[in-house]
C-alpha cells in the first residue's frame, strides 16, 4: 500500500484536522493518537522553488485551523468564543461541573430531563432510527441555541463529572465495602438531553441534519455505559461516517464487539478508509486473532507510517498472541528504544518479560516507567509484575491496587491481582478480582480461565467447567484452555467428554506451528511424526484406562513415550488420525517441559515425568500380558532415566523371577534389552 504525494498530503491534512478538533473538545487520547500517526508519516523534502510541492494543500496553512465550513455553526462558534475558552480552561483544570454550567446550567438540564420522563430513553435494543424516538409527557422545552462544539464540551464535562463523583463515592479498591456497584448518576441527564437535541434537529423525513458526528459519538458512549449496546453501536457507526478520524469512537466500537462474527457483520456498515482498516486490525487483536492476513495488513500500514508507535505496538501484540514471545519482546524493545518516554501498552511488555523470566529487563522497565511517571496505571502494573517475579506477592498486590486506584478500568491490574491472590491462597479475593476484570472486558480469557482455576481449587467443578468453557470459546486455538476443560471433566467422571476436549487440545496447539508465528502450516491428516504434549497424551491414556479400554490406553501411552525423540518411529500413532498439529514454541504461562536423558531428536521433549509414567504403565501392562522381555526393557530404561528407580528395580526383579519360572534364559533377556528396539 503506497500513497502518492497528493494522497499523503490529504492524509496529513485530515490528521491535522483531527488533532485540532479532538483537542478543542478535550478528547486528549484521540488527539494524541492522531498526532502520533501524523508525525509517523515521512516528511517529503520540500523546496519553495518546487511548483508541484508548493501547490499541495499541506504546503500552506492547514485547513484544520480555518473556520467551520457550516456558516450557521461558524457564526455560533464566533459568538461563543469567549465562553468556550473559559469552559475549556475549566475542563483542563478538571472543574467539570463549572465547565458544564457555562453553557448548560443545572436548571436547564433539569427541565429537559423532567420533560422526557419516563419514556425518553428506549428500554428495548434496536438498530434503526425509530428506536431513538421518545414519548414526551409534556411540552418539550426550548433547548438553548448552542454550537455543536460547545454543546459537546458541556455534556462531555457533565458525564466526566459523574465519573469523577462515582470514583470518589467508591470504597477503597478491594476493601470490605467495595462492591463495584457505584454508578454514574449523570448518564441519564446527558442521554436525555442528547435525545431531545436529536429529536429537535430531525427533518420531516426523520433524517438528522447538519450534524458533525461528535454528539453522535457522545450519545453512543453514554448508551454503551448504560448497557444499551445495539443502539450505542448504531450511533457510533453514524459518528464515524460523519467524522472518521475520531479514534476514540472506533475504540468504543471495539469495546462493544465480543466475537469475530460481530466484527465481520459490522465491517460493511463502516466507511472504507485507512482508519477503518486500522480499526479492523486493532479489533482483531483485541479478539486474539493472529493470522497471515493481519500480518500483511500491518506491514502495509507500517509502509505508510514506519515509526508509528501505535502500529508497532500492534505488531508486537500480534506476535504475543501467536505465542512467538521472542519476536514480541524484540518488537517491544525496538518500540521502547524509539519512544523511551511512551508508557502506553508497556504493561503488555512487562507480561512478556515476566513469562520469559527476563528479570533484568523487567527491572530496567520498572525503573524506567517509575522515572517517567510513577502514578500512571501502566507504571504500577509493570512494578507489580516485577515484584511478582520476585515472589513478593503482597508488594505486587499493593501496586496493582494502586493502578486500580488511578484507573478502575485497568484490565491488566484486575487480572494480575487475581493471579497474585491465587498465589496468596486468598480464593475469595481472587474470584472478586477476576469478576471485576470480566466486568471491564468480557473478552479477557485470562480472567475467565483464572475463575475456572480458582473454583477448581475450591472443588466446585461445575462452576469451574463453565468458566473454562468461556475461556476456550474466546481462545479456541489454545490447547491450554481445552486441557483445563478436559481435566475438569475428568474430575467430574465424564471421561468420554474429557477425552474429546483433550483431543481438541492436541489439535488446538498446532495453530502455533514451530517456525511460523501465524500457523500457516496447519493442515489435516494424522499425527504422524508430529510433536504433541506428553502431558495431554498421558491424561488421555489414563482416562481410557479408567474406562477399561486398555488398547486405546496403550496406544496413547506409546505415543506419549515417543514424544521424547519428537514422536518419530514406528508405533501405533502412525494410524491415529487426529490432526497434523504440533504445540507452539511457547506458552502463556512460561512453563517448559524439563528433562534430559534419551531425547535423540532436536524436536523431542526428552525424558519428562509424563513419559516416565507412561513407560511405567507400559512395563506393567507388558507384565500383565506376560510380555516379560518388553517389561524388562522398559524397566531398565526407567532405571536409566533416574525416575521411579526403586519401583523399576522391583519390577526388574519380578520380571526375572517370572522368567525363571517359565524357563526363559538370561541371555535372551539381555539380547532383548540391549538389542535394537
Amino acid at each position: 500500500m503506497a500513497l502518492n504525494p497528493r494522497e499523503q498530503a490529504q492524509l496529513r491534512s485530515a490528521l491535522q484536522e483531527a488533532v485540532v478538533k479532538c483537542s478543542e473538545r478535550c478528547l486528549y487520547q484521540s488527539s494524541k493518537w492522531a498526532a502520533e500517526l501524523l508525525n509517523a508519516i515521512p516528511e517529503p523534502e520540500m523546496s519553495l522553488d518546487d511548483p508541484e510541492i508548493s501547490n499541495l494543500p499541506s504546503a500552506h496553512t492547514s485547513a484544520a485551523f480555518g473556520p467551520n465550513s457550516d456558516p450557521d455553526e461558524a457564526l455560533l462558534e464566533a459568538q461563543e468564543i469567549n465562553k468556550f475558552l473559559l469552559a475549556k480552561s475549566l475542563f483542563d483544570c478538571r472543574e467539570y461541573d463549572r465547565c458544564a454550567a457555562i453553557f448548560l446550567p443545572d436548571s436547564t438540564l433539569a427541565g429537559v430531563v423532567a420533560s422526557r420522563e419516563p419514556n425518553a430513553t428506549p428500554k428495548t435494543k434496536g438498530k434503526g432510527k425509530e428506536t431513538t424516538a421518545s414519548t414526551k409527557s409534556g411540552p418539550a422545552p426550548q433547548l438553548p441555541r448552542l454550537s455543536q462544539r460547545s454543546l459537546f464540551l458541556a455534556l462531555y464535562a457533565k458525564m466526566l463529572a459523574g465519573e469523577k463523583r462515582k470514583d470518589e463515592d467508591a470504597e477503597m479498591v478491594m476493601g470490605p465495602q467495595d462492591l463495584g456497584t457505584c454508578a454514574n448518576k449523570q448518564l441519564l441527564t446527558v442521554s436525555r438531553y442528547l435525545g431531545a437535541w436529536f429529536d429537535e434537529h430531525k427533518s420531516e423525513e426523520g433524517e438528522d441534519t447538519d450534524s458533525q458526528g461528535w454528539l453522535e459519538y457522545l450519545y453512543g458512549m453514554v448508551l454503551a455505559k448504560e448497557k444499551n449496546e445495539e443502539l450505542a453501536m448504531y450511533w457510533l457507526v453514524r459518528s464515524v461516517h460523519l467524522f472518521p478520524m475520531n479514534w476514540g469512537c472506533w475504540q468504543e466500537m471495539t469495546a462493544l464487539i465480543s466475537r469475530v462474527e460481530d466484527l465481520t457483520r459490522i465491517m460493511p456498515r463502516l466507511p472504507q478508509n485507512i482508519v477503518s482498516f486500522m480499526f479492523h486490525i486493532n479489533t482483531s487483536l483485541e479478539l486474539y486473532q493472529h493470522d497471515a492476513t493481519l500480518a500483511t495488513s500491518l506491514e502495509q500500514l507500517l509502509g505508510i507510517f514506519p515509526t508509528s508507535s501505535f502500529l508497532m505496538t500492534c505488531d508486537a501484540l500480534l506476535s504475543y498472541h501467536a505465542k512467538d514471545l521472542v519476536a514480541a519482546e524484540q518488537s517491544f524493545s525496538r518500540l521502547l528504544s524509539m519512544h523511551p518516554h511512551r508508557l502506553d501498552s508497556l504493561d503488555h511488555y512487562s507480561n512478556i518479560l515476566y513469562v520469559m523470566n527476563l528479570r533484568p529487563k523487567l527491572a530496567f522497565l520498572a525503573h524506567l516507567c517509575s522515572s517517567v511517571d510513577k502514578f500512571r496505571p501502566e507504571s504500577c502494573v509493570v512494578v507489580g509484575n516485577y515484584y511478582s517475579l520476585l515472589s513478593l506477592h503482597e508488594k505486587a498486590v499493593q501496586y496493582f491496587r494502586r493502578a486500580l486506584t488511578l484507573d478502575r478500568s485497568c484490565l491488566s491490574a484486575w487480572t494480575l491481582m487475581g493471579h497474585e491472590y491465587v498465589e496468596l491462597k486468598n480464593t475469595h479475593a481472587a474470584i472478586e478480582s477476576y469478576r471485576r476484570a470480566v466486568d471491564v472486558n468480557r473478552r479477557d480469557y485470562r480472567a475467565w480461565y483464572g475463575l475456572g482455576q480458582t473454583y477448581e481449587v475450591l472443588e466446585m467443578h461445575t462452576y469451574a467447567l463453565w468458566y473454562y468453557k468461556k475461556a476456550a470459546g474466546l481462545r479456541p486455538w489454545d490447547g491450554k484452555m481445552w486441557m483445563a476443560v478436559g481435566s475438569c471433566l475428568q474430575r467430574m467422571n465424564r471421561n468420554q467428554d474429557g477425552i474429546k476436549a483433550l483431543k481438541r487440545a492436541l489439535m488446538a496447539d498446532s495453530y502455533y506451528e514451530t517456525g511460523s508465528s501465524f500457523g500457516s502450516g496447519g493442515g489435516g491428516g494424522s499425527m504422524r511424526g508430529a510433536h504433541m504434549d506428553p502431558e495431554i497424551l498421558l491424561q488421555i491414556a489414563s482416562m481410557y484406562d479408567g474406562m477399561g479400554d486398555e488398547e486405546q490406553a496403550k496406544t496413547y501411552m506409546v505415543m506419549c513415550v515417543q514424544q521424547e525423540d519428537g514422536g518419530a518411529g514406528d508405533g501405533p500413532n502412525e494410524n491415529i488420525a487426529i490432526h497434523n498439529d504440533s504445540p507452539g514454541p511457547g506458552s502463556d504461562d512460561g512453563r517448559v517441559d524439563s528433562g534430559g536423558g534419551r531425547a535423540t531428536g532436536g524436536d523431542g521433549t526428552g525424558v519428562t515425568a509424563a513419559t516416565s509414567k507412561a513407560r511405567m504403565w507400559l512395563a506393567k501392562h507388558a507384565m500383565r500380558t506376560e510380555d516379560y522381555a518388553t517389561a524388562n526393557r522398559l524397566a531398565n530404561e526407567l532405571c536409566q532415566d533416574g525416575v521411579e528407580v526403586e519401583e523399576a528395580k522391583a519390577l526388574i526383579r519380578e520380571v526375572r523371577s517370572r522368567m525363571d519360572a517359565v524357563g526363559m534364559s538370561e541371555g535372551s533377556v539381555r539380547r532383548d534389552t540391549f538389542g535394537p528396539d
